[in-house]
């Protein structure tokens, strides 16, 4: 039935090609929508910092120029450790999530211990629970326990590991044929060996994937950052683009010449790692 109506749609000539057109203005559409703000942030960043601050605002600045990248710089004495601040923490966490979310992960596939599908069970019910809802206890523990404010630790460790990255793992590593897990085993290979030696080569996709996710999510926080950092020096790159806001004006340029900076690490990211990210989109899917 279906073929038969797509059939008379394509006799239809008037009908078939006003379809394209239709779906062809709603790509269109959806891509300006998507684009926008990045045109506007890139634009802005080349703007003069009196116009961006004045009240009206246009899409493009009436004058271009380069001082809203140097106003950045000389904002804030901290302005550039904002992004190295940035960097070692999301680092640190995507380094912490491939080790520990693949361990957890790789256990809960291919290991059988007790209580297994109970842990496995409060991973998932962790996943459910909205991040905005553990920023309470945790900067009730963080800040009133263990006095961790403005420090690394306190900004990385709430991210060590997540439990999406221990499902997605999981998912991953329970494709994986159990018969060359088998053969390690005869060969007198333990666990360890075994994970590092057969699992890992098979698995740049998966922490390819985890790797961009964890990345991108770390370097974009910014609530958490903000909740655990009261000093300059201390603050990410998200946190510290706060600082061009004020009460009568927004030092918009500036602001933007910043985002543009903190942009180049995630692109270099994606497009180096692209092509396992591209092939981990189906992961976890089901196969009929």
């Amino acid at each position: 039935m279906a073929s038969g109506l797509y059939s008379r749609h394509l006799n239809n000539r008037k009908l078939y090609y006003g379809r394209q057109i239709a779906l062809s203005l709603i790509l269109v559409l959806f891509a300006v929508i998507s684009l926008f703000p990045i045109v506007y942030m890139v634009a802005w960043s080349f703007g003069p910092n009196i116009e961006a601050a004045s009240s009206s605002y246009s899409i493009f600045p009436k004058i271009w120029t380069l001082d809203s990248y140097k106003a950045f710089v000389d904002f804030n004495q901290y302005s550039w450790r904002w992004i190295i601040n940035s960097l070692v923490v999301a680092v640190f966490t995507v380094a912490g999530n491939v080790v520990f979310a693949g361990l957890a992960g790789y256990a809960f596939a291919k290991i059988n211990f007790k209580g297994r599908n109970v842990l496995f069970f409060m991973v998932l019910v962790a996943m459910m629970i909205p991040y905005q809802v553990t920023q309470v206890p945790l900067y009730i523990l963080f800040a009133a326990k263990f006095k961790m404010t403005n420090t690394y630790m306190a900004l990385i460790m709430p991210g060590l590991c997540t439990s999406y990255n221990i499902f997605l793992a999981k998912q991953f590593f329970a494709g994986i044929p159990t018969a060359l897990i088998e053969s390690a085993k005869i060969e007198g290979c333990g666990q360890l060996r075994t994970y590092i030696s057969i699992i890992l080569p098979l698995s740049k996709t998966i922490f390819a994937v985890m790797a961009i996710n964890t990345f991108l999510s770390s370097w974009n926080n910014f609530f958490w950052p903000f909740l655990v950092t009261s000093m300059d020096k201390m603050y990410t790159i998200q946190v510290g683009l706060k600082t061009f806001k004020f009460a009568n004006g927004t030092l918009l340029s500036p602001m933007m010449a910043g985002a543009c900076i903190s942009a180049v690490p995630m692109f270099i990211l994606f497009f180096s790692l692209q092509k396992y990210f591209l092939e981990g989109v189906t992961v976890g899917a089901v196969k009929g």
